[in-house]
């Protein structure tokens, strides 16, 4: 009955109440009850919902839809369920919001240097950090002209542990992402280090980088980006994410937006459904603790 009463308060202004309160099937006086009475405690609630959302989507968070939208909620001190939040975010048109997608080739894997084998198929998930890292390379467009972003990230804990950015694709972009990697996280022996088949990562620098720190090489079979799809889906994120719809104004904009996004968005405080609604940083911490 309240969505009726709710309708027709809407509708008012273009029609008559008794026209409405026909429509509807209730009584005038059951109307003017309605617009006297005060909200339920659970309207009430609703409403701090909802300005709680509206807040959450001035920010980063804009990208959520009602699963993380809840945990943040909750982790904000919200009593809410999933089922809840996403009748609310439907009934007020509150949607996830997503980047178009346009992907410029940046794999060029039509070359004759040496490509590793698919070793990831063959590992167990890693149950801790700097068993299996990914990397991958895409592009930021701004009105400057494209700006190449190389990423590496901790498969176990979603992290990324190294990035680097610049306006070609020559292999140091790929070697400067693993350097602040292995600078940051000091791998032991043995690491994988996962990629596409691309020249960037056959190349002679970044082979002799993984030697000279005693990583192992493993490369998707060729044409199949499932094989890495980790870092696809975070590379996806990371853009539609943190980009959004915008974009920046040059290369130096762009990178400084990448940067606060990277660092302080998507590792600390980016849930992920992998980790339990976790962000990467939190995953670990918890992780350090036990």
């Amino acid at each position: 009955m309240t969505r009726r009463y709710q309708r027709i308060q809407i509708m008012e202004k273009d029609y008559s109440l008794t026209e409405l309160c026909t429509a509807f099937d209730v009584s005038r006086s059951g109307y003017y009850d309605w617009r006297v009475r005060k909200p339920s405690a659970r309207q009430q609630a609703n409403t701090q919902l909802l300005e709680a959302i509206q807040t959450l989507r001035q920010s980063e968070e804009a990208s959520y839809g009602s699963p993380r939208m809840t945990e943040e909620l909750q982790s904000c001190g919200y009593a809410c369920s999933e089922n809840r939040i996403a009748r609310l975010m439907h009934h007020h048109g509150l949607r996830a919001q997503a980047r178009p997608r346009f992907v410029p080739c940046t794999t060029n894997s039509d070359h004759n240097l040496p490509v590793a084998p698919n070793r990831l198929a063959e590992r167990a998930a890693p149950n801790g950090p700097n068993q299996i890292w990914l990397q991958d390379i895409t592009y930021v467009p701004t009105t400057q002209g494209w700006l190449y972003l190389a990423l590496v990230m901790d498969l176990w804990s979603r992290k990324i542990v190294g990035w680097a950015m610049a306006d070609h694709l020559r292999s140091e972009l790929v070697v400067s992402a693993l350097q602040m990697a292995h600078t940051q996280r000091h791998p032991g022996k043995g690491l994988l280090v996962h990629s596409d088949r691309g020249v960037q990562y056959a190349s002679r620098a970044t082979r002799e980088f993984l030697e000279r720190h005693g990583c192992e090489a493993s490369m998707s079979r060729k044409g199949n980006p499932y094989d890495n799809a980790w870092m696809e889906s975070a590379i996806g994120k990371i853009k539609g994410e943190v980009l959004g719809s915008t974009v920046p104004a040059n290369h130096a904009a762009a990178r400084q937006q990448l940067f606060v996004g990277i660092e302080s968005w998507y590792n600390q405080r980016r849930r992920h459904s992998s980790l339990g609604y976790q962000s990467p940083v939190a995953f670990e911490t918890q992780f350090m603790k036990n």
